[in-house]
């Protein structure tokens, strides 16, 4: 029984990140760019960054390390497949924003780090909690997988009031959708696995509860539906 189910959650996992977590889909910056999120950033109109947009580049090409990072520790761990597919997503949001970070020629704190290091402390702290909450049961990694990208939905929703920059919408807008679908994820194996429903930590609960209502991008159905707490005890 325990192989059907994992055999279930993969094909489930397979399918959410056909359906919507590749950057260059959905939207603008297709065709010759299709697949590659470098490139869909560079083909866009450059325009002048202000200080919050580069603070948000930096902020947010170190979170999706993060969750790269402790998604592939995670992975080792308990070898639950959703961890490696999302976090092979989580790298293609990263080559999305370093992409960006390169077009207006600003630093990647993170370029030549190793997994687990971080610029900035707080991140790297974060990691060390969240890594090591997820070593704890099967049932604390996937809540830490539904947290991370709790965190990550709600500052990208940051980013993109914080912008009106094209390319930042396009990849922002972009990331966000991706995360919504790794979000749903985590909540359908949490539920499929027979775990108390995830509570939201930084999004609102109505917030979360939409989300998780919500099919995921490019129309892959009846998965992850409801299955998050509408209240946080």
């Amino acid at each position: 029984m325990k192989k059907q189910i994992l055999t279930l959650v993969t094909i489930t996992i397979f399918s959410l990140m056909l359906g919507g977590t590749a950057l260059a889909r959905g939207g603008h910056g297709q065709g010759q760019h299709a697949g590659n999120p470098a490139a869909m950033a560079a083909s866009l109109p450059y325009e002048e960054l202000s200080e919050a947009e580069k603070g948000d580049l930096l902020k947010m090409v170190e979170e999706e390390k993060l969750a790269r990072d402790v998604y592939t520790a995670l992975y080792r761990k308990w070898n639950i497949p959703a961890f490696n597919n999302i976090s092979r997503s989580e790298q293609r949001h990263m080559d999305a924003v370093a992409g960006l970070l390169a077009k207006y020629d600003i630093a990647n704190p993170v370029a030549d780090m190793e997994p687990g290091q971080f610029a900035d402390p707080a991140v790297a702290d974060l990691y060390r909690q969240l890594t090591d909450r997820g070593q704890a049961s099967e049932e604390e990694a996937l809540r830490v997988g539904a947290t991370i990208e709790d965190l990550d939905i709600k500052d990208l929703k940051e980013c993109l009031e914080n912008s009106d920059n094209q390319d930042l919408a396009v990849v922002f807008g972009n990331l966000k959708r991706g995360s919504e679908n790794h979000l749903r994820a985590f909540c359908s194996l949490l539920s499929v696995y027979g775990y108390a429903p995830y509570e939201a930590q930084f999004l609102s609960p109505e917030e979360i509860d939409e989300i998780i209502s919500t099919p995921p991008t490019r129309g892959h159905r009846g998965q992850g539906r409801g299955q998050c707490s509408r209240q946080v005890q």
